[in-house]
């Protein structure tokens, strides 16, 4: 018998799915995985986290280089940062700005290097601006796959 980490949700507790939006601002999950959430097995939570995982990478690694992975996971450690150290790194890099966005005045404290354009803003608007590319590729993913009702079954 396997034993499988269980996959914690991604809430954050800012939902807006509530409020009729398809993909929730906050965790970037379709409405129908939020309300579902707890009805799903290993295996759907872990595909979901997967998509989330590879999403928010995808636009962070647009914006900031990773320089020293062991230099940002020490720091992470030592701050008290919550973070999945079973996720890629770039996936820790939005939980530091998160947390402490406006407080990190040498981002290479972290062994993180922020990449132009986004170098001529502050980390916090770098952060908001990561986020809201996260909201959009999510929602440019449901529009295209979900809400057509195409299947993402990759077995067909």
């Amino acid at each position: 018998m396997a034993i499988f980490k269980p996959v914690k949700t991604p809430c954050i507790g800012v939902c807006s799915t509530g409020i009729g939006d398809a993909v929730c601002r906050g965790c970037k999950r379709f409405s129908h995985e939020v309300i579902d959430w707890n009805a799903y097995d290993h295996d759907q939570r872990l595909v979901i986290a997967q998509r989330l995982e590879s999403f928010l990478s995808q636009v962070v690694r647009n914006h900031i280089e990773i320089v020293d992975p062991k230099l940002l996971h020490q720091q992470l450690t030592l701050q008290q940062i919550r973070f999945n150290p079973d996720q890629d790194p770039h996936c820790w890099v939005f939980e530091l700005l998160r947390a402490g966005a406006s407080q990190i005045h040498n981002p290479a404290h972290f062994g993180v290097r922020v990449l132009p354009p986004g170098d001529a803003v502050s980390l916090a608007q770098l952060r908001d601006l990561i986020d809201r590319e996260y909201y959009e590729l999510s929602c440019a993913y449901y529009d295209r796959y979900i809400s057509p009702g195409f299947s993402t079954d990759e077995s067909r």
